[in-house]
Order: C-alpha cells, then structure tokens, then sequence
C-alpha cells in the first residue's frame, strides 16, 4: 500500500561534503580530458541518442495523479543510450548500461535555480533496480580506490571493512557481469527514489522486446544495434512506477535495498522509426551528445529524495559547468 509516511534523514555536514565529492569529480574530468575538452565524469559513452515520445496513459492509480502522471498526455522526448564508465571503452568491458530522458512540453515550476521556468524534465535510470552502494559516501569510496583495478577489493575493504566491502564487491559484479541483452530489450530503473506529490516512488522503463541476451561483436555492438532496429521497427518501454511503503521495505535513504512495493504502468516510451544515419539522426544525436541531463531537472513535486540523490544535485552541476554542455532547449529542436 502507497504510505505519504516517508521521510529523509540529512546529516548535517552533508553540503560540506557533497561539494568535495563534486570537486573530485571535475579534478578526474579534467585529468581524463583531450585535447582540454572535457566529457561527463560519468556515462562518458553515448551508445546512440534518439528521438522518442513518453504517453501519460489515462488510467493511472489515483495515487499517481501528480506531477507528469497528474493527466494524460504526449512529451516528445530526446533519449540517450550510454555505458556508465568515465571512459569511452568497448561495450564488450562489464559496465554500467543507462537511459536518458529529455522530455519537451513539461510544465510546473523546475527545481534547479535558474531554470524554473525551464519546459524540459530529465529522467535518469540504468540497468539494475538497486545499486551496490547504501549511500554517497561508500559511492565515493569506491570511486577513490577504483585504480589501480587490481588493489580495488583490497583497497575498498581497507576503507569500508571487510564484510562491506565484499558484499559491495558482489553486488557489483553481479550487476556488470549480467548478461546483455539488446538495448531495445534492457529494461531501466531510476533505482534510488524521487516525489511524486505527497508521495515517494521509484520509476522503470520496461522493455517490451523479450530478446536474449546477445554476444557483442564490435566493440560499438550496443548502439549499432539499437539503430539498425529502430530504422524499421519502433521500439516500446513501458514505463512503471512503484511506491514508498514503510521504511524497512522501502527505504529512502538505503540505495542498496530492492524495494519490494509493486510496479504499475503509468505510460510508455516509443522510440519511433528513424534512420540514426541520416542527416537528421546525426543532428539529433550530436545534440544529444552536448545536452545535460540531470535527475534534478524536474518539476518541484517530483524532487529527488535520498542521500544518493542530494550528492547528484551537487555532482551533475558541477560536471555540467566542466564541460560546458549546450544551453538547455525551451523548445523541441528543429533538426531539419
């Protein structure tokens, strides 16, 4: 049952230390930078960026009329395909897959400082419906003894103790070394919770695509796929939400936990037939590829909640600025 009875729990040199997470994160960017470009600090990778529309369906729970979900209706959407790595490295390494959703046409007043009148909401979500990591700081932890890779489980169980971090180290890998479907047929999960009105939810695009997992042949094998399919076939994800419960079950604060409510469909992502090789598709994923997304473009009443979150808000900001992505489009893109 949807309970309104969540809360979160701020520490209160939390700001101190989320800005020195994000410094570290633009000293790596800046490490990792070519030719004094830099690119994200992570999801540096675009597999293919597409063009796609997100459908409010008419009979959402009662409990879902707010905010995106308040009415029926159709976004145009931009959406990025990447591997979640700081490098651009083969598809075929273990990693990360995430989706990225820009949605035009989206009223209410936005979170971000300066963009509150701003006409897009980003939605941000990767393969697996729990992370590793309970929180920023073992997130961070993990980022600062990643390398050398070999030392990486000696170094982590130094920082973290011993059974944490074998048990984050499992996690892990189980989440990167799951099999790899096609993208059309990868679902994504936002994994940590946002609001949603007086409530707290977790959101997925679901795949329809039931394909089976695929061996990569090319070290691109992920985003070439996805184009050769949506150049004759449109590509549907339903997209499903699940709610706050109680704190043990569902918890705000815990990325590690698999929330246990049910999911519900609330809409659905189409990826149109389009021709990612064409002028047009080449525009649409340039743009793509310059554009923020940021979980904390949203509308206010559906603000990121949770530790992991409040560390994004910070985080995202600062690599944004780094690399200087393209001014945030009011309008939906002209690419004729």
């Amino acid at each position: 049952m949807a309970s309104t009875d969540w809360k979160e729990d701020v520490a209160s040199d939390e700001a101190t230390r989320f800005e020195s997470y994000a410094s570290l994160f633009v000293q790596k960017q800046r490490e990792a930078a070519k030719n004094g470009a830099a690119t994200r600090a992570l999801h540096a990778k675009q597999n293919v960026g597409l063009e796609g529309e997100l459908e409010i369906a008419s009979d959402v729970p009662a409990e879902a009329n707010h905010g995106l979900f308040a009415r029926p209706g159709r976004y145009r959407a931009l959406v990025r395909f990447s591997n979640g790595a700081p490098a651009r490295q083969s598809d075929r390494a273990p990693d990360v897959r995430g989706i990225a959703v820009k949605l035009f046409g989206v009223d209410g007043t936005k979170i971000i400082p300066g963009m509150e009148d701003a006409t897009t909401q980003d939605l941000l979500a990767i393969r697996t419906s729990a992370l590793p990591l309970r929180n920023a700081q073992e997130f961070m932890a993990l980022v600062r003894v990643a390398r050398p890779q070999a030392l990486l489980p000696i170094r982590l169980m130094a920082a973290l103790g011993v059974r944490r971090g074998i048990a984050i180290i499992r996690a892990a890998l189980g989440g990167l070394r799951a099999p790899q479907r096609p993208l059309a047929a990868t679902s994504y999960y936002s994994a940590v919770p946002i609001m949603l009105g007086p409530h707290a939810i977790q959101f997925a695009f679901i795949a329809r695509d039931t394909a089976e997992p695929v061996k990569l042949a090319t070290p691109d094998a992920l985003g070439a796929g996805l184009a050769d399919t949506v150049r004759t076939t449109a590509v549907t994800y339903d997209m499903k939400i699940r709610f706050f419960s109680d704190a043990a079950t569902t918890p705000i604060e815990d990325a590690s936990v698999e929330w246990s409510s049910p999911w519900v469909t609330v809409g659905t992502l189409t990826l149109p037939v389009q021709d990612p090789s064409s002028p047009r598709g080449k525009r649409v994923n340039d743009l793509i590829e310059q554009l923020s997304f940021d979980p904390w473009h949203a509308r206010a009443d559906m603000r990121p909640l949770g530790n992991i979150m409040r560390a994004r808000n910070v985080a995202y900001r600062a690599s944004t600025q780094e690399r200087k992505a393209a001014a945030e489009p009011r309008d939906y893109p002209a690419f004729e």
